[in-house]
């Protein structure tokens, strides 16, 4: 489920005249026991509304005085979010004779045609108050208040994220709520500015116009309308015709394949800024450290210990924070069963919340090999927001590769991913030819759209992830992206596997040995595919070139190379 509540406002929405007819009432208790949350956000004061909404109970929570009074209906508790009127600023529009007028307990409201009186004693008192207008009404309040700011103390309340959540309305007021909420949508009555700004205009009004709402929430989920909900889109970047390339921000299902060194970190970095700016909640599982200074994201784990799923859990539950899972910690030929009882844990959490939004799984040949078998109840038969990151697409489970509606493939002979997912999955390729990409291209298929791959320019995020001391310099890479030092008859097995590690050894191992690797390009090949520096790795590579330099030099350049990269200890 992706909607999991519906925010309205009162007047002109759900109310006709002020009051709610018997139908919408019962509207509203079918979407409640949809599962769904209701929240009621109004500019009236919360004693008005009690006198005329005996129903209010319906409600999980209200937001009344336009974002400035937080209720909950079962508790009875008021939150002021925001500060009392000034005496000084009330007794002053009493003065110049303002009528009507109502004072509440944040909110000063009146009628047209007094808004000029009121600009001007906000002027002559100096206040820092703002003035919302909603058709006749004049509301004002304490800068920064307004339904956005209330609807979102609500949503903490429930631990709820405003992208699982659709916003309906009618009038000026309302466009901060709606801009706020996932889907917008405004009923037929609505002021024609805000009917222009939405993702959907109802075909009836009022309270009929939010019966068939509540009645599309149940039915789909809104899932016919997802087409017309463009402003959320993710970019991936611009094709050749410069226009752009996005993937919608929900609904998507990624494969991101490609050689090391073609530009999968690139391209995922970038994509995981943009879900990131957005307030998209995601869960990255990182095999490997590589996201350990991944802005705006707590980091559970390390290479000294497993993550607790408990801690993840516990970080998720608040709808803002991101979690990073650093699986250094877990033994490689454990980590499936370590996968395999989180993802479970992550789905029932999406069954209560709609988060996290995305959940990123790198090196998803480790975490869901092909010998990996899931039950059903493992793994669904659509998984929304999923990207799965791989230089093995052949060696991925072919349950989890069916989920995947679009594949972005990087590096050397792109089209082969393309083919081996479609080989592992069962599906007919679609038409394929060789491709070379420059740096910063990437091919991208969207598989069931009955459409031919097509070659773009991803946009980078704004910054790269950075080499990191404990990773590469001192932590502990796996067997597989460990350096092994065995020379031309494989006699020796020394295993490197961190930087400080391969020149301590690249030090102690005999000149035939070093030879040996350096003329089969072992150490620029292990820069770029383990490490996955490629600029490391390309100085390497002319050092590896040049015929006429001996052990002892070639050795001191390589680890001048890679002191000039990372501190390593003296």
């Amino acid at each position: 489920m992706h909607y999991f509540a519906l925010a309205t406002d009162y007047d002109g929405t759900l109310a006709t005249d002020g009051h709610v007819n018997e139908d919408t009432l019962e509207a509203l208790k079918r979407l409640q026991n949809s599962g769904r949350k209701l929240i009621l956000v109004t500019g009236r004061e919360l004693d008005d509304l009690l006198r005329v909404f005996p129903q209010v109970d319906l409600f999980d929570y209200v937001v009344a005085e336009n974002g400035a009074l937080l209720y909950s209906p079962a508790t009875r508790e008021e939150k002021l979010l925001g500060a009392q009127p000034p005496k000084e600023f009330v007794k002053l529009l009493q003065e110049r004779n303002v009528d009507p007028l109502s004072v509440g307990r944040v909110i000063v409201a009146t009628w047209h045609p007094n808004e000029n009186t009121v600009l001007q004693a906000i002027r002559d008192l100096g206040l820092e108050l703002q003035v919302i207008f909603n058709k006749g009404a004049v509301m004002v309040l304490p800068s920064g208040i307004n339904k956005a700011s209330g609807l979102s103390a609500a949503l903490n309340e429930m631990n709820l994220s405003p992208h699982n959540v659709v916003g309906v309305g009618d009038a000026e007021n309302d466009h901060a709520m709606l801009n706020f909420c996932e889907f917008s949508v405004a009923v037929a009555n609505a002021l024609p500015i805000v009917k222009e700004r939405v993702d959907f205009v109802t075909n009836n009004s009022r309270g009929a116009g939010v019966i068939e709402l509540i009645d599309r929430m149940i039915a789909s989920d809104l899932s016919e309308l997802n087409d017309q909900l463009q402003r959320h889109n993710i970019l991936l970047g611009t094709t050749e015709d410069d226009s752009e390339l996005n993937i919608p921000a929900y609904g998507s299902s990624i494969l991101l394949a490609g050689t090391s060194g073609g530009g999968k970190s690139t391209l995922a970095t970038g994509v995981l800024e943009r879900i990131a700016e957005q307030n998209y909640q995601f869960c990255i599982i990182d095999p490997e450290g590589d996201y350990e200074n991944f802005d705006g994201a707590v980091i559970v784990g390390d290479a000294d210990r497993s993550p607790r799923i408990s801690e993840v859990l516990d970080l998720l539950e608040q709808p803002h924070q991101n979690v990073i899972l650093n699986l250094l910690g877990v033994a490689l030929q454990d980590r499936p069963a370590f996968f395999a009882e989180l993802l479970p844990i992550l789905q029932e959490m999406r069954s209560r919340t709609g988060r996290p939004h995305w959940i990123v799984v790198d090196e998803a040949h480790h975490e869901m090999p092909a010998s990996w078998n899931p039950t059903e109840l493992t793994l669904p038969q659509q998984f929304p927001g999923l990207m799965l990151i791989t230089v093995h697409p052949d060696q991925v489970a072919a349950p989890a590769l069916s989920l995947i509606d679009t594949i972005l493939s990087v590096g050397k002979s792109p089209e082969e991913n393309i083919k081996q997912l479609c080989s592992v999955v069962g599906n007919f390729p679609p038409k394929l030819t060789p491709q070379t990409l420059q740096p910063g291209e990437a091919l991208v298929w969207f598989r069931k759209q009955n459409t031919e791959p097509l070659r773009f320019r991803f946009k980078p995020g704004r910054t790269e992830r950075r080499r990191h001391l404990r990773k590469y310099a001192e932590g502990e890479l796996g067997e597989d992206k460990s350096f092994y030092f065995r020379g031309a008859e494989g006699k020796l097995n020394l295993r490197a596997q961190n930087l400080i590690l391969f020149t301590q050894m690249a030090e102690g191992v005999d000149d035939e040995t070093w030879l040996y690797h350096l003329q089969q390009g072992d150490y620029s090949r292990w820069f770029q595919e383990a490490i996955k520096d490629d600029s490391l790795a390309q100085e390497a590579e002319k050092i590896e070139k040049n015929p006429h330099t001996s052990a002892n030099e070639s050795r001191t350049a390589i680890k001048q190379a890679i002191e000039q990269r990372y501190t390593l200890p003296a």
